[in-house]
């Protein structure tokens, strides 16, 4: 097979091995059936007790010299300090989930910051217990991955390497990592091929790679899907395109069509050659509880395999809308009152915001990410969040861990704000969320069965409502799109047209429909000429 990439890095084990690419920028988890989580000082006392059970588990499988770095481990899980300093954190106010996290990841700075590579190594192994303490918080014990595999990533965790059967072959390519780390030791133990310092490199899942950690070297080799380009229509000159989303009204103007998701799993069913993109995730679904909130890697996980499925085209990503009546399992006194929520909520909770920031920050490297916020009402709200972004920007610069700062804009759902919209200057994007704006402007609650009566009535209202909000965008000339269930409905084509929206996100369900429907419109929203 043709080699089409030959990558310099720095060997940390001898030897060459050939596999499929196995993408780890993160530990994989599994999925969990247990998704209440008890918050507390004892349910993190359990299950760092959970965690040393594991850990000796492992020990009593491993040589001596392996046996010595998860001793290191179990060491600083018992170490009093580590529990002090949660314990304090807790005292002062934080979720006792998002204190264990801030005493590891100051920990971890710490040892990213020192001056001698070896201590600088040691960090790897602290993020492996903080994780593997998140996991057993949330039920989801740590996965393996193919035997055969070469493992690609950031850095790798040495009980991660101790727990995989590497009988079958396979190997190791870092991104960063480091030849004095436990890995490296632990790979030249049992002599697995091991590079580190590659820098970051694009290579597909399951595409053959080869680790010649004897040259120094990372093998690419482009496999079937990596030479699969998105289809694209040639359209004479003056015709407007009809695929990736991009279709035409009846007069010749073009309009985006994206989708909705809760769950990447939503996308096995879509195929992406029929959406402009995503135009709205809705994180909260991914991130269920307090664990998975507190869990970098894990939400990374998830916006890379969005990411993936995208490919170019962009991917909005709306953070944490919690509160009110979307409440997170396993916070502590979580807030009773409906009007914290959203971004309000992130920011009187800054720990659950930089962990999701930094998740977003890193994961914007792997496609074309925009980050959305919720619930903003005032123009100070979207400059603190930006300065929060940067903040964790500038943390993962000092670390020397690769991230972007994407656009970042708002959802358009709070009355005052829509109307103040022309104000939001430092917003790089709008969407319009019609749900909400629908349930305040009609004074009623999404969360009661009768609540559906008053959409149908409210829609010209809501729709006039709008037109002025679209005027105001248009004068800061910022992007805008609408993603709520407005933009769902076929029968309130005419009138979004109108007002000049030409980005509809809608429900994967209801692509077909939306479509066939503006085809058949003009750009004014009147019926094209014999319809």
């Amino acid at each position: 097979m043709a080699e089409t990439d030959r990558l310099r890095a720095t060997s940390a084990s001898a030897g060459v091995a050939h596999g499929p690419a196995y993408l780890a920028e993160l530990p994989g988890v599994a999925p969990s059936s247990q998704r209440q989580i008890a918050p507390g000082y004892q349910a993190l006392m359990d299950a760092i007790e959970t965690s040393i059970r594991e850990l000796e588990g492992l020990a009593g499988k491993s040589d001596a010299e392996s046996r010595d770095i998860i001793d290191f481990q179990i060491e600083v899980l018992r170490d009093p300090t580590i529990v002090e300093t949660t314990e304090a954190r807790m005292n002062a106010g934080e979720n006792s989930i998002f204190a264990w996290v801030g005493t590891l990841d100051d920990y971890i700075g710490e040892l990213e910051t020192a001056d001698e590579e070896q201590v600088q190594a040691r960090a790897v192994d602290i993020l492996d217990i903080k994780n593997r303490v998140l996991c057993a918080l949330a039920g989801t014990p740590v996965a393996d991955f193919p035997a055969g595999s070469i493992f690609v990533g950031r850095d790798m965790e040495p009980s991660r390497f101790l727990a995989h059967d590497w009988s079958a072959g396979g190997g190791i390519a870092l991104f960063n990592g480091s030849a004095a780390g436990h890995v490296a030791l632990l790979a030249r133990a049992k002599s697995i091929p091991m590079v580190v310092g590659a820098g970051r490199f694009a290579v597909s899942e399951g595409d053959p790679i080869r680790v010649d950690a004897d040259a120094g070297a990372v093998v690419i080799h482009a496999g079937d899907a990596a030479r699969v380009s998105h289809r694209t229509i040639l359209t004479p000159a003056g015709q407007c395109p009809c695929d990736n989303g991009e279709i035409c009204t009846a007069d010749d103007i073009r309009v985006l069509l994206s989708i909705n998701i809760n769950d990447a799993a939503e996308l096995d069913a879509v195929d992406p050659a029929t959406a402009a993109g995503i135009g709205l995730m809705r994180s909260e679904f991914a991130v269920s509880s307090v664990a998975d909130a507190a869990n970098e890697e894990k939400q990374l996980a998830v916006y890379h395999r969005v990411l993936k499925w995208a490919a170019d085209r962009p991917v909005t990503i709306r953070m944490l809308d919690i509160g009110g009546d979307k409440p997170l399992t396993g916070l502590d006194d979580p807030p009773a009152a409906a009007d914290l929520r959203g971004v309000r909520l992130l920011l009187t909770r800054p720990e659950i915001a930089r962990v999701q920031a930094r998740a977003l920050l890193r994961a914007a490297v792997y496609g074309n990410l925009r980050v959305m916020l919720p619930m903003v009402t005032f123009p100070s709200e979207v400059d603190e969040m930006r300065r929060l972004f940067h903040e964790e920007a500038a943390r993962l610069t000092s670390r020397g861990i690769s991230h972007l700062v994407p656009p970042i804009g708002m959802m358009v759902e709070v009355p005052i704000a829509a109307l103040m919209l022309d104000t939001f200057e430092t917003a790089d994007f709008f969407s319009f969320g019609t749900n909400d704006l629908t349930q305040y402007l009609t004074a009623s609650a999404r969360d009661r069965a009768g609540s559906q009566m008053y959409l149908h009535p409210a829609a010209p209202a809501v729709l006039r409502f709008l037109k002025g909000a679209m005027r105001l965008a248009t004068q800061v000339g910022k992007p805008v799109s609408i993603c709520g269930s407005i933009a769902s409905d076929p029968q309130r084509l005419p009138g979004l047209l109108a007002i000049g929206l030409r980005h509809f996100s809608v429900a994967p369900e209801q692509l077909r429909a939306i479509r066939s429907a503006i085809v058949g419109l003009r750009a004014d929203g009147t019926k094209a000429v014999g319809d």
